[in-house]
């Protein structure tokens, strides 16, 4: 399984949205950790298991970014069927992750 984990390989401290909006934002996350793993374990034919523990939270926007833009990138419903969410701190985050997954830009 190819795993991220937040805390230890980005933050303790997830920004906002975009670059422009400071440090750790999802956009670069994204950028910088969350497309390239999730490449990854499509090419290794196994699934992402992130964990979001451990971190002083995350904006819904953070969290927005970075995976509405891998579901608008690739299939949402191989998106979703590709990861393995740990939150055991705030639960409520998995579901935030589902809808951005599933959510289309115009």
């Amino acid at each position: 399984m190819v795993e991220i984990n937040i805390y230890e390989d980005f933050t303790d401290t997830p920004g906002a949205r975009t670059y422009a909006d400071g440090d750790y934002s999802g956009q670069e996350f994204y950028d910088k950790l969350l497309l390239p793993k999730y490449e990854e374990a499509v090419r290794k034919k196994e699934k992402l298991q992130i964990n979001l523990d451990g971190t002083n939270g995350y904006a819904s926007s953070f969290l927005n970014e970075a995976f509405s833009r891998l579901g608008n990138k690739f299939d949402p419903d191989t998106v979703w069927a590709n990861l393995s969410l740990i939150s055991n701190e705030v639960p409520k985050y998995i579901n935030k992750i589902k809808d951005s997954v599933y959510e289309k830009r115009k």
